[in-house]
């Protein structure tokens, strides 16, 4: 894409903000934006890297926009009232959302690869662009989180790559319904399950995803998906499970600590593979990465080869470190899917796990509030402890309809060892208390990059 305007983001500093920035930037498009974050001094180093990288950065008071010539990419969540977006409808600024520019740059791709599911989405497509990258198809790749294969001393924050390649790879979200933009040339299905829209509506957005795309690589090991795929034309779908029968298989899982072995099946042909990240759950998502890669032909002993070299992303079963015998875990967990795929790999091996959760926002826990206390109630351990604080906040107009005290007490109900503790850093300092050697401690958590900063902290605090 040609990019003759200037862009300003509201809200850069954000997840799926700044690697579409840095992408832009890379491009060679005019980029700048401003953040409550900023404002607030906080993550000075992530906005120093935005910076090193040309994008001038202001203050959320309407300052920076200026022209009617300036696009203003800002999310459905921004309000009017934000004195940026105030700025913007004075001076006749073209508004854009992030998925629409996103979607834009994606279907103008030679080759875009679009990755979708409630889950796992961000780990797929970190695997397929390293299996890209490791191939030297030297992609495109947009991602929710920082991709550590791709970290270095001048790109700690690389959750985006511009590639000269003809695949664009891309997360897509269903969140918002943002998902219909997407004209996928490969469609990456891993799983469908509540987090933000009720499932029937998930079942339409990612229905229509799957028969836009000329292959559709899918879960059939997830009871939705493979509904979905059995509505797929003939010859469109290329299915995966882990353990069970499907175009691509895994068997003979191996769990470790921090990785998993098991064997490939595909074509009739057994590959032993070991992955360098854990659990059941990245068996299934290194499976979609490497049908994903074969449907744009990539020879699978070669994608199975090139994706034991992946190393995670940031916040997904991070590890952090270790202090008087106790680990400290960060993780991006935020709906009952992926906060089970965690808890299940780490009691797969011994230890008690202190887990602290913050919500990512009222309204999530609102649609969550049955399967979140269903999957606590079933999936700690009778020694472990899950300490809530409030959820998330960034401002803005919210109903807190369903609060942080609602789902403890339905969770303690079940005889969970559950507390409500409405700030995090009490929270926080409630689990270091707690802390005894041979137990885990998981930060649990999306939408908020401090999580992380909290997560060193309390590793810091066990040394104390």
């Amino acid at each position: 894409m040609e990019h003759s305007k200037p862009y300003f983001f509201v809200g850069i500093g954000g997840s799926g903000m700044m690697p579409l920035a840095m992408i832009l930037a890379g491009q060679g498009a005019s980029v700048a934006g401003s953040d409550r974050s900023l404002d607030k001094g906080a993550l000075p180093a992530k906005f120093g890297f935005l910076r090193d990288r040309g994008v001038a950065l202001h203050a959320q008071d309407g300052s920076g926009i200026t022209s009617a010539d300036q696009i203003v990419v800002a999310s459905a969540a921004v309000e009017d009232t934000v004195p940026d977006m105030v700025s913007a409808n004075r001076v006749g600024a073209a508004r854009k959302s992030r998925a629409e520019l996103l979607s834009e740059l994606f279907n103008a791709a030679p080759m875009p690869i679009g990755v979708a599911g409630t889950s796992g989405k961000s780990t797929v497509t970190g695997m397929i662009g390293w299996i890209f990258s490791a191939l030297g198809r030297d992609p495109t790749v947009m991602n929710g989180a920082v991709m550590k294969n791709f970290v270095s001393p001048d790109k700690p924050f690389a959750s985006a790559l511009v590639g000269q390649g003809d695949a664009f790879i891309s997360e897509v979200d269903e969140s918002d319904g943002s998902i219909a933009l997407y004209w996928p040339r490969i469609a990456v299905l891993n799983n469908v399950s509540l987090d933000h829209k009720t499932l029937e509506e998930l079942r339409t957005l990612f229905g229509d995803f799957a028969n836009k795309a000329a292959r559709a690589v899918v879960n059939i090991g997830d009871a939705e998906s493979a509904a979905l795929a059995a509505t797929l034309p003939v010859g469109k779908a290329i299915s995966f499970a882990v353990e069970a029968p499907a175009d691509i298989t895994a068997e003979n899982l191996v769990p470790e600590a921090f990785g998993i072995g098991f064997d490939l099946v595909v074509r009739g042909e057994r590959l032993a593979v070991k992955l360098a990240v854990p659990g059941r759950h990245n068996v299934a998502n290194a499976l979609a990465a490497i049908g994903a890669a074969m449907a744009a032909g990539v020879d699978p002993a070669e994608a199975a080869k090139a994706i034991e070299g992946f190393t995670g992303l940031r916040r997904r079963f991070d590890f952090v470190g270790e202090a008087n015998g106790v680990a400290v875990i960060d993780d991006f967990g935020h709906n009952p899917d992926k906060i089970a795929a965690t808890l299940d790999t780490l009691h797969a091996f011994p230890g008690r796990l202190l887990v602290m959760f913050q919500p990512h926002g009222f309204g999530p826990l609102k649609v969550m509030r049955r399967e979140l206390v269903a999957m606590f109630a079933s999936k700690l351990a009778k020694d472990d402890l899950l300490v809530l604080p409030d959820p998330v906040y960034h401002g803005g107009t919210v109903a807190r309809e369903v609060t942080s005290a609602d789902i403890i007490a339905d969770i303690a109900a079940t005889g969970a060892n559950a507390v409500h503790i409405p700030e995090r850093e009490a929270a926080a300092a409630h689990i270091v208390a707690q802390a005894q050697p041979g137990d885990r401690i998981v930060i649990m958590g999306a939408r908020d990059d401090t999580l992380s900063q909290l997560a060193a902290r309390m590793l810091d605090d066990l040394t104390s």
